[in-house]
Order: structure tokens, then C-alpha cells, then sequence
């Protein structure tokens, strides 16, 4: 199960002592608190605590001139301007602490976006629990031909299963080995910090990740993204709901500017002037590289 006994009477002894409070509330953030929502076959993402709402960014943002142009400008008209115009430092004023639940190699992955604070689950103090992610039928793809870093087809029929099978002999068989190396009947164990290294990068871990909402877009434009590897893919998603009952008018601005937007080069934007002059450009007179080229069509369906 993705969330311990303990866990479970820790969230439910918080949820049931509500206490007053004076500062600013999110009522949509409000409804995630506590809660667990599931991702993958053993994870999970649950918001632990946030400051701030889309008012924040607009407050922090009229700071430098005053009350009067709240009057001119609505606040979600201000925040799409400062979506829209790369504006970082409004966004900086919310702040969200989620606890999460993630096999190891998807950790690693998500610790490169090194403008967070975390603090991991110690393996050199406790014991890692007999979980490990395995993907499901439909998850287990072979290498692809065009991207070195990416999915091809999805494998079927026996070549499927017999990799099923490894993935879990294998890591049934690491922890078999990782729990004979520490155990205690009587006798001095192998040091945690030692036997660890022996489990598979499969394994959960959990962190507490505390950040910024302008890096937390910056984290979800990658990671949400149809490109990204399915398993940090859904946790990118599953933060993004939460995001988005948070500070809505920013996640509408976020959702339209960076994950349905596109950064075009001089040279892309100059071809689309000359294709909406009339003029018939081809890659040999676009000035860009095959591979421009072939993302710029991509880009325009």
C-alpha cells in the first residue's frame, strides 16, 4: 500500500484538529491537504503545506507601483502579462511543501532540478520497504530508433513477459540478499549504509520537496511534457492538479504560455512572416538545420 499505517493515523489525526489561522488560505489547495493521491503501483504525492495564492504573485508584483493599478489591470490580467513576459520573482512568493513517495530512479531524475529544499528517507538509519515499481503491461516498451533517451513500440506476447519476469525475480532476489545482509538473530549485521547499495533502482523512497512556484512551473513544463519518461511524467501530472485548484488563474496562465506555448527561433519566426507573405519556404531556404527544420514543421502540425 502507498501510504504506511502510520502514515495514515498522522493524516487523520491532523485533518481532525483543524486549527485558526489569520494568514491567506487557497480554499482549492485546502481540499489536497492530508490527502494522498496515488501514482504509480506503490507512490504517492500529498501537499504537506503551501503560502500563498494567485493574490500573492499580484501583490509582490504591484509593489513597485502602488495600489492605483489594480484598477487598470485585473489580477488575472496581470499574471498572464507576467507569465507572458518571463517575469520570475511574483511567482517566487508561493511556496508548496509536498511529501512523495517515488521509486528510486525517478528520484534521481527529479533531484536534477536542484532549485528545491529536500530531505530524503535515510537507508544508513532505517530500513527500505519490500516495494518496488513495476511497470504494467502497457509500460514496457522497447528502445526507440530515433531517441537515444527515448520509448519505442510497446513489447507483447512472450518478450513482455519474460521481461516482467527478470524485473521482479531480480528485485525480489536484491532484497532477499539486502534483508540476510542486515539481519539481527543473534549476530552483527552488515552496516544499512553498506547493504544498501545492493537494491535495485526500483526501489521506493520517499523525500519531503519544498518549493517555489516559479521553479515548480519551470519542473512541470519539463516533466509534464509528452516527452518525458512516463514515470516522472505522472507524478508531474498529478502535481499539476493540484497546482491548478491552488493558484488557478496562474496554472491557466502557466497552461497556456508554457505547456500549449512555443519559443521560436528569429530564424522560425522569420519563415512564418514569409509563409503568411505568400511565399513558399522549404527547408534548403528557411537558414535552418535539417533538425530545426523538422521540429519547426512538427511545431506546426
Amino acid at each position: 500500500m502507498p501510504l504506511t499505517p502510520e502514515q495514515q493515523a498522522e493524516i487523520d489525526a491532523l485533518r481532525t484538529s483543524p486549527t485558526p489561522t489569520l494568514r491567506t488560505v487557497a480554499p482549492g489547495m485546502e481540499q489536497h491537504l492530508y490527502k494522498a493521491q496515488d501514482v504509480l503501483d506503490h507512490g504517492f504525492v500529498r501537499v504537506i503545506d503551501y503560502m500563498g495564492d494567485d493574490a500573492a504573485i499580484c501583490q509582490a508584483a504591484r509593489v513597485s507601483y502602488g495600489k492605483g493599478t489594480k484598477s487598470v489591470q485585473n489580477d488575472e490580467g496581470l499574471i498572464r502579462y507576467l507569465m507572458r513576459h518571463w517575469h520570475s520573482t511574483p511567482f517566487e512568493m508561493c511556496e508548496v511543501k509536498l511529501h512523495v513517495k517515488l521509486p528510486v530512479f525517478v528520484a534521481r531524475q527529479w533531484i536534477r532540478h536542484r532549485t528545491a529544499n529536500v530531505n530524503e528517507y535515510s537507508a544508513r538509519y532505517s530500513i527500505l520497504d519490500r516495494e518496488f515499481y513495476i511497470p504494467a503491461p502497457e509500460h514496457i516498451n522497447a528502445q526507440s530508433q530515433v531517441n537515444n533517451q527515448g520509448r519505442g513500440g510497446v513489447l507483447e506476447g512472450e518478450e513482455a513477459a519474460r521481461v516482467l519476469e527478470i524485473l521482479k525475480a531480480d528485485s525480489t532476489r536484491c532484497y532477499d540478499n539486502y534483508e540476510a545482509m542486515i539481519s539481527q538473530d543473534g549476530q552483527d549485521g552488515l552496516a544499512r549504509e553498506l547493504a544498501r547499495m545492493n537494491l535495485p533502482a526500483n526501489v521506493y523512497t520517499q523525500w519531503y520537496w519544498k518549493v517555489d512556484l516559479h521553479n515548480l512551473f519551470h519542473f512541470l513544463r519539463l516533466r509534464a511534457d509528452s516527452h518525458a519518461q512516463y514515470e516522472i511524467r505522472v507524478y508531474a501530472d498529478a502535481i499539476c492538479a493540484m497546482v491548478a485548484d491552488w493558484v488557478p488563474a496562474a496554472y491557466k496562465a502557466f497552461e497556456d504560455y508554457r505547456l500549449g506555448g512555443a519559443t521560436l527561433s528569429g530564424k522560425a519566426l522569420d519563415c512564418i512572416k514569409r509563409m503568411l507573405a505568400g511565399e513558399d519556404v522549404t527547408q534548403e531556404t528557411s537558414g535552418m538545420s535539417k533538425g530545426e527544420w523538422r521540429e519547426f514543421q512538427n511545431l506546426l502540425g
